[in-house]
C-alpha cells in the first residue's frame, strides 16, 4: 500500500532531523543568481543546493588566509573627475555668495 502525503511527510522529517539538516534560505538578485547559474553550467552541477554546498566546503578548505580575500565585499571607489570636481566647487561658492550663513539671530 501506497504512503501518504503525511507519511512522507513524517518520514521526510524524521530523516531530516536525523541528519540535523536545516533550511537555508538565502535572497539573491537577477546578477547573483545569473552567477550561479554560470558557475553550475561550468561544473555541470544541476542543483542550487548542491553548488552553494560544494562552494561552501571548498571555500572553508582554503583556510583563513585562502577564504577571507574571498569574503571581502567589493568596495566601490568613488573617483571625481576634474571637471566635475571644479564644477561643485564653483558652484559651492556661488551657494556661499549667495548665503553666506554668519547672520546672527537673536533668542
Amino acid at each position: 500500500m501506497a504512503l501518504t502525503q503525511q507519511q512522507r511527510d513524517e518520514r521526510r522529517h524524521a530523516k531530516a532531523a536525523a541528519l540535523q539538516e536545516e533550511d537555508l534560505r538565502l535572497k539573491v538578485r537577477p546578477g547573483t543568481k545569473q552567477a550561479l547559474a554560470e558557475l553550475m553550467a561550468w561544473a555541470g552541477i544541476e542543483e542550487q543546493g548542491e553548488a552553494m554546498t560544494l562552494m561552501i566546503h571548498h571555500l572553508h578548505a582554503l583556510g583563513p588566509g585562502g577564504a577571507l580575500p574571498l569574503l571581502e565585499p567589493p568596495r566601490h571607489e568613488i573617483a571625481l573627475s576634474r571637471k566635475v570636481a571644479l564644477a561643485f566647487e564653483r558652484k559651492s561658492l556661488l551657494m556661499i555668495q549667495k548665503d553666506p550663513g554668519n547672520e546672527v539671530i537673536s533668542p
